[in-house]
């Protein structure tokens, strides 16, 4: 009999360690290390493992005809956008999201358009009972959907009930971290139960051809928790992401075997349940404040679909030793960046003030062709000049203050001349990328000094609380000595 073998794993990442130690030295987090029973077939002695020899396998060529993994639609063309066209048999997605943020109503409404169109579809909760994912149903007006319900946690009873009649195409387990298995002796949710409880999932998945979907919590951070050796068994991971104060949604491919890890869906959150946004430029901009300094337009590109979105930046004096600078939606390092290349490339002095820059619709941005706009509407904001209110803004920032060009730029361009939008600055290298078709007015720029410079030029001074305008200080602060005004 073997002897039961105790150590100590680490709830965060899932490194192991013979005794208790306050932090864990992988991965750096503190009071992360519970004890665990680990005996397994790792502890068993050499002299009674399997003796058997390898069976042999046939080797094959790069070369040779590769069929398309069947896909299968499901009914919601954001998801199906996200995922590369549908799920693909056999697969296994890990969806994770902030609590409260709408996986579990995104999950029903996917699994009850399934169902509706005639596939078995299986929603197991482990969270709540069946009469709670009935209500959820009913507030969605989707009661009627043929959906199989079951409130369970065990991972051997889930995949002997599956097993039975015919193979369902979409299983929804809600969630991963409320499976346990028999094969393991720890509590459900540690990092051995939650690695142990997907592999046997994933082996159900491959076996029977059906579609499954792990619904993951999140950390402090974010990030999902359990150990990263689950996010690289499963086949695609995906974020639901949105802030509570927003109605908007973005599902977002992290990891994607059968499809872009680019793409992303946007879904608006209304009393029936999530609603399909198909053009999410136009409502990013809907409630945009026209006419207003420190506002620009940027024509970002997410995947394969352009989306041009808000950014708004204000610039206040500052009454503190260390100027605050904050961001949302946007990396604060490349503001850092863009506000170092503003001081020491074009003489614009920021050192005393208070920089705050926002993505407007709760839309989070990667891609450094924000900068452009960026720094316009940091300038904007700066000399108090509204920008044009029919102009798009993108192009990628170097160190040296220099404009460089950026990927698809027809794309961007055809998106904005489609919502009215009549003219564009962008880098001057990318004029010959525009196709030439977008009926747009094109306003290239080489350096930053030059977009600068013509901002400035349209600037006015600000008042003060008094109603008085505010003197040749903060108009000295304001533009550099070369871009000045006179007043009066």
């Amino acid at each position: 009999m073997a002897k039961s073998a105790l150590s100590f794993v680490c709830q965060n990442c899932g490194a192991a360690y013979n005794r208790w130690q306050g932090k864990c030295e992988s991965c750096g987090e503190w009071n992360t290390l519970s004890e665990e029973d680990t005996t397994g077939a790792t502890t068993m002695p050499v002299s009674i493992r399997s003796k058997r020899k390898g069976r042999k396998f046939v080797l094959e060529s790069l070369t040779g005809k590769s069929h398309e993994a069947p896909r299968l639609a499901s009914g919601m063309a954001e998801l199906d956008r996200v995922t590369g066209g549908g799920f693909v048999r056999g697969s296994v997605l890990l969806v994770g999201g902030d609590p409260g943020i709408g996986k579990s109503t995104l999950l029903t409404q996917a699994t009850s358009l399934m169902a509706r169109a005639g596939h078995r579809a299986v929603y197991i909760s482990g969270e709540e009972a069946v009469a709670q994912v009935r209500l959820r149903a009913e507030r969605l007006g989707l009661a009627d959907a043929p959906v199989q319900l079951a409130a369970e946690t065990s991972v051997e009873d889930i995949v002997s009930t599956l097993s039975e009649g015919a193979v369902p195409r979409l299983i929804v387990i809600d969630s991963i971290q409320t499976m346990w298995t028999d094969t393991v002796e720890s509590a459900p949710g540690t990092v051995t139960q939650v690695r142990a409880s997907a592999q046997a999932l994933i082996r159900f998945a491959k076996k029977s051809g059906a579609a499954i979907i792990l619904v993951g919590h999140v950390t402090k951070d974010g990030q999902i928790a359990g150990p990263r050796v689950v996010e690289h068994m499963v086949d695609a991971v995906l974020s639901f992401e949105g802030e509570g104060s927003q109605q908007f949604r973005i599902l977002r491919a992290v990891k994607n075997r059968f499809g872009p890890t680019d793409e992303i869906g946007v879904f608006e959150m209304t009393g029936l349940g999530l609603r399909e946004v198909s053009n999410p430029s136009e409502l990013f901009l809907s409630e945009r404040d026209l006419g207003s300094p420190g506002t620009a337009v940027f024509a970002g590109i997410e995947g394969t679909r352009p989306v041009l979105v808000e950014l708004q930046a204000l610039v206040a004096p500052t009454s503190l030793g260390t100027p605050r600078r904050a961001v949302v939606g946007w990396d604060p390092s490349r503001l850092s960046m863009v506000l170092a290349v503003l001081e020491a490339h074009c003489g614009v002095k920021l050192s005393g003030h208070d920089v705050y820059l926002n993505v407007a619709g709760g839309l989070r941005i990667q891609e450094p062709a924000a900068d452009l706009a960026a720094a316009a509407a940091l300038v904007s904001s700066l000399v108090n000049a509204p920008l044009p209110t029919d102009a798009v803004y993108f192009g990628e920032i170097s160190l040296s203050g220099a404009v460089r060009p950026v990927a698809q730029t027809s794309a961007r361009l055809k998106e904005a001349a489609k919502l009215g939008f009549g003219r564009a600055v962008l880098p001057e290298s990318a004029r010959g990328e525009t196709g030439g078709d977008a009926g747009m007015a094109l306003n290239s720029v080489g350096g930053l000094t030059s977009l600068v410079a013509d901002i400035a030029a349209r600037g006015t001074p600000k008042r003060n609380q008094d109603g008085n305008r505010e003197g040749a200080s903060v108009e000295k602060n304001a533009t550099p000595a070369r871009f000045r005004r006179e007043n009066g």
